[in-house]
């Protein structure tokens, strides 16, 4: 029979079934001359159903079925490259469908990466988070204390040695830090990534892509002053306006360039010659240019340098310099950024300059930001590694912690909570000391986010906490004093009472609960590690934790992971440090006063005009990026401890509008290649003892030296 229209859903797929009759007398219901057309639709319909229920239960967050890898430490530590070459790696598409990813949201960069398709945050939107956890850390000595080592070690604690599903979040290393003294950021000794030569060495070509990107930039603001200076108003109007087939047609990105010129026109015939030449003539200004081109090696001949020699420019000669590349502000917006579209629109709002009549000029005024976004698909996406255990880490972007926020990427944290699930955990890091790299986390990443953190963990060694109370002066490169290799109680003690305890006080501000981690090494002894866990809790820690994963993997981490899962199960009480509409200044003095423990500021005439200037072009709501020495609470690297009774100076304000945030420079601390030459720009060759006094060798030294070799 017909079925009346009304009697279907609107949208509705109709499958009409034509009566089939068998002739065969030996068929079924062939006597009855039975219609086999609707057996054979009721099966097709049926194996729709099934096959979308199937697909729909793909889509659906899968339960981890996670395979540890067996570790069995050795004594003595071998080194880390040695460590990371003897364990074999799961294939990384194992490991992504152990940890519940499907296989096309993985595009492998051969056995032992691959990244992750941003596809997964769609599938798993009602997904709920996990928990929330950041490493931070007291003050450190030039030669670190262990934040990667210790965030790699809890993750494989608790997957390894809990059963509770957890991701760390990592930052990828510069060849600065990997070739300088620092050495690589994988991690160290039985906590670290593998293979470790990979993580430090290119990886999957982010920071390749943000130097093409940060270079692009750079070479259309020179070309464009060039053009301008040479060619009509006519001429340049043919060249950005060209005529293809003998019609001219404006691009999306001009036309919201006329927009903000104030024009509400889309054909180009229409323009008036006064039009034209706004449109043309971005008019920067040579001498506040701010952009500067990247290169990710420790070149220190390239900070500052004159172009515009050749006799092709014309005379177009001006001073600029080279940044280390993930100084750049696209290596902070990667970082921020939440989408391709988001990241797209931040690099359209970077500013690169100021034109003659004081406007501020954007890539997006010079029609690069598509181009850029293009650069930057791939990049965009995290990188999917594994411990030396064989739990899973995220690789993504690396921000410095001085001129930016220092913490990997918003993307890669968000990813990681929805596969971890409900009762899972992210174990994220931030750089430098909690009064730079968790004070940024909290006050720029978790504004861009909109995620809070359950708990922090604050590493500290006992030669950082000596240092802290008053040990003599420690440098790259150079054997550690007696003083940190012998047992010495008044000096811990003074550490503990206060760096340790001013930055405990500076993440309960925040209102997360603070679990402290001691990062045990082979010269401390047992009279200095109860002493500090003491004072820890006295201080107002949730608990403290001697912490030995450097030596024995995830199983020396299995005290802090209980801790840390205690404290995530508490309430949280997250707020943030100002308000984003307070003033430009008063955020300034809030951090200076409530985090570094300042009297007041001292703000330049031109920090000062810089802020009126930012306020004018309406960036006054934009979170504070402060540029300081990460070797001191003050402003001062030589003062160590917890300073008071100085003035804070700010020396100048500058604006990262892409990235969103406000940065003072502090002090003479500087943007670029040179904000930590003490770390970079010592020759390995030079320190081959440096390791020896370490109770965990944070350098890449046998990497270097296999190079070299």
């Amino acid at each position: 029979m017909d079925i009346p229209s009304t009697w279907l859903r609107p949208r509705a797929e109709i499958i009409y079934c034509a009566p089939t009759q068998e002739t065969d007398d030996d068929a079924i219901g062939s006597s009855s001359k039975f219609p086999l057309g609707y057996l054979i639709a009721a099966h097709r319909t049926q194996n729709v159903v099934r096959s979308c229920s199937r697909w729909l239960q793909d889509q659906h967050y899968r339960p981890w079925r996670l395979h540890p890898l067996k570790l069995q430490p050795l004594t003595p530590v071998p080194s880390d490259l040695e460590i990371s070459r003897a364990q074999v790696a799961k294939p990384v598409d194992q490991l992504a469908t152990e940890i519940g990813l499907l296989p096309e949201e993985l595009e492998s960069y051969g056995r032992n990466k691959a990244k992750v398709r941003l596809s997964l945050l769609d599938r798993l939107h009602s997904q709920p988070d996990g928990k929330y956890v950041l490493v931070a850390g007291i003050t450190p000595t030039p030669l670190g204390e262990g934040k990667s080592t210790v965030t790699v070690g809890l993750v494989q604690a608790l997957s390894a040695h809990l059963k509770l599903n957890s991701f760390a979040c990592l930052r990828q290393p510069s060849q600065g830090p990997t070739f300088g003294v620092k050495g690589g950021a994988a991690g160290g000794g039985y906590a670290q990534v593998i293979p470790m030569e990979e993580f430090n060495l290119h990886l999957t070509g982010d920071i390749h892509a943000i130097t093409a990107a940060n270079n692009l930039v750079a070479a259309a603001i020179d070309a464009r002053i060039l053009h301008e200076a040479t060619q009509s108003d006519k001429a340049l109007f043919k060249r950005l306006v060209p005529s293809v087939n003998g019609v001219r047609k404006f691009s999306p990105i001009q036309i919201s360039r006329l927009r903000r010129l104030g024009i509400n026109k889309t054909d180009p015939e229409s323009l008036t010659s006064q039009e034209i030449s706004n449109f043309v003539r971005l008019d920067l200004d040579p001498k506040k240019i701010t952009w500067q081109r990247v290169v990710d090696t420790n070149d220190r001949f390239l900070r500052k340098i004159t172009i515009g020699q050749a006799s092709t420019e014309k005379g177009q000669i001006r001073e600029t310099g080279f940044d280390i590349a993930v100084a750049s502000e696209i290596m902070a917006i990667l970082a921020l950024a939440d989408s391709l579209e988001d990241m797209k629109n931040r690099l359209a709002r970077m500013v690169v300059g100021t034109s003659h009549s004081g406007l501020p000029v954007t890539a997006e005024d010079l029609g690069v930001s598509g181009a850029l976004a293009v650069l930057m698909k791939d990049a965009i996406k995290p990188t999917l590694m594994q411990t030396l255990e064989g739990t899973p880490v995220f690789v993504h972007a690396g921000p410095f912690a001085n001129i930016a926020h220092g913490n990997s990427s918003v993307l890669a944290d968000k990813l990681a909570l929805k596969l971890v699930g409900r009762d899972g955990f992210v174990v994220t890091e931030a750089g430098f000391g909690a009064d730079i790299g968790m004070e940024k986390f909290f006050n720029i990443k978790c504004r861009a986010s909109g995620l809070r953190p359950n708990v922090v963990v604050l590493v500290a060694t006992v030669r950082a906490l000596k240092m802290h109370g008053g040990g003599p002066h420690v440098s790259a490169g150079s054997p550690l004093p007696r003083e940190y290799i012998d047992e010495n109680l008044s000096l811990v003690a003074g550490g503990c009472q206060s760096n340790l305890k001013k930055q405990i006080q500076i993440a309960q501000q925040f209102g997360v609960p603070v679990v402290v981690a001691l990062n045990v090494f082979k010269t401390d002894t047992q009279a200095e590690i109860d002493l500090v866990c003491q004072i820890a809790r006295e201080c107002g820690a949730f608990d403290a934790l001697p912490c030995n994963h450097w030596a024995q993997g995830g199983r020396g981490s299995v005290a802090l992971a209980q801790a840390v899962k205690q404290a995530a199960s508490k309430p949280s009480n997250f707020q943030f440090l100002y308000h984003s509409e307070m003033p430009i200044v008063e955020k300034i003095r809030t951090i200076a006063q409530r985090v570094y423990g300042a009297d007041d500021i001292d703000l330049s005439l031109e920090a000062q005009t810089k802020i009126d200037y930012y306020n004018q072009q309406g960036y006054g709501s934009l979170p504070i990026c402060m540029a300081k020495t990460h070797l001191s609470l003050s402003h001062m690297p030589d003062k160590k401890g917890a300073p008071t009774g100085f003035v804070l100076p700010i020396r100048d304000v500058r604006a990262s509008v892409g990235a969103g945030f406000i940065y003072p420079l502090v002090g003479t601390v500087s943007a670029g290649t040179s904000t930590t030459p003490e770390l970079w720009f010592l020759n390995l060759r030079e320190s081959p003892n440096y390791s020896l006094n370490s109770g965990a060798e944070p350098l890449s030294v046998k990497l270097i030296h296999t190079l070299n070799s």
